[in-house]
């Protein structure tokens, strides 16, 4: 029974049994974890504001807009005086399976995120349906669900809720779940007791640092986008600096391979949520087959999928440039071809210099 069957005055006294009837509301919505912080986070808004002008956002010029909404939710969502921070596994499959599938370089790696259901919608689904909840037992408040989805210091956010600490490689890291999870956010005008942050656990390992196959992590904690393949492949519009082309290897859609390096990672288990896992056969699916398909194809096979929001020009890029790093044989090359002369310039731009590569091999 919950214990807050009827709708009571928002007082001090009620607002600890109305946080532990959160906490297990958000259990039963499938959230792994949750936390609850203020709205403080002028340490982060100083960050943010030297990321920026280092210029490490590359093409990404929303991260420039908004103001200091980013960093001050009250201005993004007036009244707000708490954020309800949650935490729900992605993971779809063992981290074996993975490098696996990164080491079948005539297949398509996609960042395990993205083989579901696009998460964006099933978070702030299931954020509204507990904001229904907390409504129904308190009564009317104010609130807006987020999830990578507004101009939201997400990371920064969870890291003061207690749900984890931002590792080198600047992912939140959980000492019981790793790193292989959602987060999303209910801003609130309840004044809810707040959780204390954890301490970091990376110690001296550098070992997303060191993996990091474009040198994207420039620094402890400091991630230059304009290196990073997830960035590269997801984010960028326009064409992929050579420098980078090799690099990227089979990966056509984001990279998981500072996660998958992570020692704490060895705590992360299979998710639960069916939602998540794979909805098509994408996981393993061969570079030339995916090369061939039409747009119609492409939007079928990722409905409701996050692959989608990069369009079908540069899905065709980006394998374009893993077909390049793909082993060389007579399918590969005529299966370039076919695309030689797409309309898109980019696509061109993409196939001739993969058939260079193989041709630089063939000499």
């Amino acid at each position: 029974m919950d214990s807050w069957n009827n709708a009571l005055p928002i007082m001090p006294e009620n607002l600890q049994p109305l946080t532990d009837d959160i906490r297990r509301w958000a259990r039963e919505l499938g959230f792994t974890r949750l936390g609850i912080t203020d709205v403080d986070l002028a340490a982060s808004e100083t960050r943010l504001k030297e990321w920026l002008e280092r210029g490490f956002a590359g093409e990404m010029e929303w991260m420039h807009r908004h103001g200091t909404r980013r960093s001050h939710p009250p201005e993004l969502v007036p009244g707000t005086v708490r954020v309800i921070s949650v935490a729900m596994d992605y993971l779809p499959e063992s981290q074996q399976a993975m490098w696996r599938a990164l080491d079948r370089m005539d297949t398509g790696y996609i960042s395990r995120y993205a083989l579901g259901r696009d998460y964006h919608k099933v978070m702030r689904k299931r954020l509204a349906t507990l904001a229904g909840r907390i409504r129904e037992a308190a009564g009317e408040f104010d609130y807006r669900p987020f999830c990578d989805s507004a101009p939201v210091l997400e990371k920064p956010l969870a890291e003061k809720a207690g749900l984890g600490w931002i590792g080198k490689h600047t992912n939140l890291l959980s000492r019981d779940a790793g790193s292989w999870f959602f987060l999303g956010e209910l801003y609130v005008n309840l004044p809810l007791p707040v959780d204390e942050p954890v301490s970091a656990h990376c110690g001296s390992c550098t070992a997303c640092i060191d993996i990091c196959p474009t040198r994207a992590i420039v620094a402890p904690w400091v991630l230059d986008a304009r290196r990073c393949i997830s960035y590269l492949t997801i984010e960028l519009p326009g064409a992929i600096p050579e420098e980078f082309r090799t690099a990227i290897g089979n990966r056509v859609f984001g990279c998981d391979d500072c996660q998958l390096v992570c020692p704490w990672n060895r705590y992360a288990r299979v998710t639960a949520e069916t939602d998540f896992l794979a909805r098509h056969p994408l996981h393993d699916r061969g570079l030339g087959e995916l090369f061939s398909w039409d747009e119609t194809t492409f939007l079928n096979r990722t409905e409701g999928s996050a692959i989608r929001r990069i369009g079908f020009i540069r899905w065709l890029r980006n394998i374009a440039v893993a077909l390049g790093n793909a082993p060389r044989s007579d399918f590969v090359i005529s299966t370039l071809r076919r695309r030689a002369a797409h309309p898109s310039s980019l696509v061109r731009e993409h196939v001739h210099w993969a058939l260079e590569r193989h041709s630089e091999r063939s000499d």
